[in-house]
């Protein structure tokens, strides 16, 4: 038998969905402010974040749920803007490993500046969601 939600928990999730939307939109308005494609800033974003400083396409696809064919794209037009590079790897040839140049990591900087404190204003509202949605979800256990 399904599971049929209640009237709350479709209002607890359609908020967090706004919430979601209004930081992403917030935060492709602040990519294209800088000339950055919302993709390029994900993209940059994603490399400096993750633990080596590096990732390989395929760990980019990954990360920005995206096909494989797309992230090569993507790190192409990135690359002839100078703000990423391309390595082939050491141990295996056909991997290519993909790291942030200085010009992409200062335009990552100041968008990170100010997606950290567009976080801090929307942070509170975010976090009353969850805990209604998880409030909700452990009331019916």
């Amino acid at each position: 038998m399904r599971d049929e939600l209640s009237k709350a928990r479709y209002e607890a999730l359609a908020e967090f969905r706004y919430q979601l939307r209004r930081f992403q939109r917030f935060s492709e308005h602040a990519a294209r402010a800088v000339d950055l494609e919302p993709q390029q800033h994900q993209l940059l974003l994603a490399i400096r974040g993750s633990r080596d400083g590096s990732l390989t396409i395929g760990a980019i696809a990954e990360r920005l749920q995206i096909q494989h064919h797309s992230a090569v794209e993507l790190v192409a037009r990135a690359e002839a803007r100078g703000l990423v590079s391309r390595a082939r790897g050491e141990a295996d040839r056909r991997q290519v490993f993909v790291d942030v140049t200085e010009t992409g990591a200062d335009m990552l900087r100041e968008l990170a500046s100010s997606h950290h404190r567009e976080l801090l204003t929307a942070a509170p509202e975010l976090i009353r969601i969850l805990q209604r949605i998880v409030a909700d979800e452990s009331s019916r256990a």
